[in-house]
């Protein structure tokens, strides 16, 4: 029944998940909340993302706080607070902090699985290599089964 979903969060409250998520990350609603429609999480771009495509989910980024850049079809967007961005599955794309403190931004990923693969990133430990650059056949062996493929 849908009136068993509801939920109110308060101000930096978060959905309960399997894996503890670090400060930064926050899911607000989960895929197993909206029935597999969505996942909303809101996060800190403490770390550039690489180019990357998902191949079935869609996503919508909001800027809450501080600015970052996203690379899409061979063109970079500056996004600064209150302005958004539709990455449409199927096309590549990066993304990247512009300012300090980091950006926040409200994320809404459909149909829903962020929020799981950021469990699934969190609990297999750190992704990033000893220069700091993301180890991207760690992350594409967690993301496969989401969809998800990272470029150098």
């Amino acid at each position: 029944m849908p009136k068993e979903r509801f939920f109110v969060l308060q101000p930096g409250e978060r959905r309960p998940g399997r894996v503890p998520l670090p400060p930064g990350f926050g899911v607000k609603a989960r895929t197993s909340d909206t029935e597999g429609r969505l996942a909303v999480l809101e996060n800190q771009l403490d770390v550039d993302i690489p180019p990357h495509v998902h191949h079935h989910a869609d996503e919508f980024v909001y800027v809450l706080e501080g600015e970052m850049e996203v690379d899409f079809d061979g063109t970079t967007h500056r996004l600064t607070p209150g302005m958004c961005v539709l990455l449409p599955h199927g096309v590549p794309h990066a993304m990247r902090n512009a300012s300090q403190p980091p950006a926040r931004c409200l994320q809404i990923s459909s149909p829903g699985g962020w929020e799981e693969f950021v469990e699934d990133m969190f609990e297999a430990g750190p992704v990033v290599m000893k220069d700091g650059h993301p180890d991207l056949g760690r992350l594409n062996a967690i993301g496969a089964k989401y969809g998800m493929e990272y470029y150098d």
